[in-house]
């Protein structure tokens, strides 16, 4: 029986999302279906947005980000049709997790967004998480966007010494 490419692609984010205990982003999964070359980035697109519409999988945008979660109205598709995905890309989807799920964690853990307030200035907000438990949340006020976004890129790069620090200080 032969199988629509596109419900192949399908299936293989539905597996990908499904394998994982954290959202992951568009650009992870991409990573690795464009690497293996299955498909092409604008047909990639068409299947993170139909899997959208059809309420199977969940995109939430953080800045430059759209992180992933599987609906149960995925897993419950994926349980019926896991069978069509072939044990060789299960495996290379397992080995790709393997390399680069502490990677994949911590960029799905670190969240960093700012926007201008009421009363002009800009906020960064600033979240690093662990199995879904907020560790820390921090909401900056600074005076203009260049500092905002310098400040979520730091946080980025820095927040496991920023951490450390504030709860060497205050403990």
């Amino acid at each position: 029986m032969t199988q629509d490419p596109l419900t192949l692609y399908k299936l293989i984010v539905l597996y990908m999302l499904n394998r994982v205990t954290f959202p992951l982003t568009k650009a992870q999964v991409g990573d690795f279906i464009l690497e293996k070359e299955y498909t092409n980035f604008l047909t990639l697109q068409q299947v993170f947005a139909e899997l959208i519409d059809a309420d199977m999988i969940k995109a939430r945008s953080n800045r430059n980000r759209t992180h992933l979660t599987i609906t149960d109205e995925g897993r419950t598709t994926l349980s019926y049709f896991e069978n069509r995905i072939s044990d060789s890309i299960k495996a290379e989807i397992d080995s790709f997790f393997i390399s680069n799920e502490l990677k994949m964690r911590s960029e799905a853990s670190v969240l960093a967004d700012y926007y201008k307030s009421v009363s002009g200035e800009y906020e960064a907000r600033l979240v690093a998480k662990e199995k879904d438990v907020t560790m820390v949340e921090i909401t900056l006020s600074v005076p203009d966007e260049d500092t905002a976004s310098s400040i979520c890129v730091n946080w980025q790069k820095k927040n496991q010494d920023i951490y450390q620090y504030l709860t060497s200080q205050l403990f």
